[in-house]
């Protein structure tokens, strides 16, 4: 099979990843918190026979830091993360982390997700507040206050430039690395009463998704046009023999 079938092959099999991640960040563009997925692609060289032949790689998936945008909510319970930071939270045996600041109080005072996961404190520690206090003022570094009283500290953490985020189900990461507090008040101070939402520019992801088609058509046009000349070569040496 020559060399172009296969180089038109894996272009094809990387835009079909890339169309793939897309879908994903479109389908999560009103998700609290979401971060975009992104792929890197990078070339491939063989030296199977004469000459080089460069292939595109499947990509390096990964998953965008960027901030998204900040909306005013006057819910008491919401809180986003102006800086590079992220809530923690325990999903099951698990340690999570997330920029969905959409808090909440269960019946026991517990604060919690939207989906009733404990938002841990910078120790580790889920929060107890007081389930007939009144409305918690939440400072810029995380400490709340209700009916005048600290009730805790929400957890503000740092992950390194260098650890490889993987999705961990809606807006939640986790990291091969070990995420740490943050010190430095400078890097990251808590908002109430806002929310962050998805990163994802959903024109920018459509705008995309159309180039991307239009590559694939051509290279599956590319792929036909070589199939076609090779099947007519075998005719003619055929009928020539």
């Amino acid at each position: 099979m020559p060399s172009s079938l296969y180089v038109s092959l894996s272009a094809q099999v990387s835009m079909e990843n890339r169309m793939n991640s897309i879908a994903r960040n479109v389908a999560n563009v009103n998700t609290s918190g979401y971060r975009a997925e992104e792929i890197s692609f990078s070339e491939t060289l063989t030296h199977a026979g004469k000459n080089d032949v460069s292939f595109v790689s499947m990509g390096d998936t990964y998953i965008s830091r960027r901030q998204g945008a900040i909306t005013k909510t006057d819910n008491p319970f919401d809180v986003a993360i102006e800086g590079e930071a992220w809530f923690s939270i325990q999903r099951g045996q698990e340690i999570a982390y997330t920029r969905d600041g959409r808090l909440t109080m269960d019946q026991t005072g517990m604060l919690t997700t939207v989906n009733g996961e404990p938002i841990l404190s910078a120790s580790g520690a889920p929060i107890q507040m007081d389930p007939e206090g009144g409305k918690p003022i939440i400072q810029a570094d995380g400490e709340i206050m209700q009916d005048g009283q600290g009730q805790g500290r929400l957890g503000l953490f740092e992950i390194s430039e260098e650890d490889k985020l993987t999705r961990y189900g809606g807006s939640a990461v986790v990291t091969d690395g070990v995420p740490f507090p943050v010190q430095d008040p400078t890097k990251a101070r808590v908002v109430q009463g806002y929310v962050e939402g998805s990163n994802v520019n959903a024109m920018t992801e459509m705008t995309k998704l159309i180039m991307i088609s239009r590559s694939f058509e051509s290279a599956a046009k590319a792929m036909e046009t070589t199939e076609n000349a090779q099947s007519q070569a075998i005719r003619e040496l055929g009928s020539d023999s």
